[in-house]
């Protein structure tokens, strides 16, 4: 419940961000995304932790974590400016297939033959709502499909650094680096924001931190093979702000895929026992 809950969070931050790439550099938006995360957590690890809780065994393994997730949320947020978030989100759901495979080959979990076809079928319902074509065929399709690379091995550290630090301490190490290097940046590409979008970047990065902070909680209750199905369902949300944010309104197939997703979701969140009845 706690991914599936982080899935539809996270599709308001891009909403957002969307929203903001087209009135300011993508940069920009990348930098208000990590540094306001990073500026909301900082208090909030001191209050709970004091200032000890920010010092950790090999730091340097966290900051990587971050690195992915750097990676992973530049090419997805130029790759939605050019086009629909739905669209990019079905090259991003290749990161599900990548978590299930490496989980099993990396992390030693045992994956099922439930979790296999659950993962294929939330893969199948992504190809029946956006029903790719060649003709159709965008450069910034090659973006989305890198974040997904990005983000399925940022799930994979995640899995494997949880019990390491508390979730906290990773939600601010995850920050750090993408606030600091954008920092930098925006020496070069600064637009100043309007008092209402600085609001909106703000709540980018609130967004984002309470996002990521049930995806680290949920990690701690369950492998990460049998959380990656439910990397699926973000598309639920992702197309009602399509929809009302800019006006794309799903088709039959759509809900088709949709239905499928939703049914890969209640279908892995039974007791075993109850799935064989």
């Amino acid at each position: 419940m706690l991914m599936f809950l982080a899935m539809q969070v996270v599709p308001i931050m891009d909403g957002i961000a969307k929203f903001l790439s087209m009135r300011y550099p993508v940069l920009e938006v990348v930098w208000a995304r990590f540094f306001f995360h990073f500026l909301f957590m900082i208090p909030v690890v001191l209050w709970v932790h004091g200032p000890r809780g920010l010092v950790v065994n090999r730091p340097w393994l966290l900051l990587a974590r971050g690195g992915l997730l750097l990676i992973a949320t530049l090419c997805f947020f130029t790759a939605i400016t050019e086009i629909s978030i739905p669209s990019a989100l079905s090259l991003l759901f290749v990161s599900p297939i990548i978590v299930t495979i490496a989980s099993a080959l990396l992390l030693g979990e045992q994956v099922g033959i439930r979790r296999w076809i659950a993962v294929l079928i939330g893969f199948v319902a992504v190809i029946i709502i956006f029903r790719p074509t060649i003709g159709s065929f965008h450069w910034a399709s090659l973006l989305a499909l890198g974040a997904g690379i990005a983000y399925a091995f940022y799930f994979l550290s995640t899995r494997w650094l949880t019990g390491r630090a508390p979730p906290r301490v990773m939600l601010i190490y995850q920050s750090m680096l993408g606030a600091v290097v954008m920092s930098i940046m925006m020496f070069w590409v600064w637009v100043s924001p309007t008092p209402t979008d600085w609001i909106l970047m703000a709540a980018l990065g609130g967004i984002a931190a309470g996002g990521h902070y049930l995806i680290i909680k949920s990690f701690e209750f369950a492998e990460a093979s049998l959380l990656a199905p439910y990397g699926f369902s973000e598309i639920i949300m992702a197309t009602v702000v399509a929809y009302i944010g800019f006006g794309n309104f799903p088709d039959p197939w759509t809900w088709l895929g949709i239905c499928l997703i939703i049914g890969v979701g209640i279908f892995l969140s039974l007791p075993p026992s109850d799935r064989v009845q």
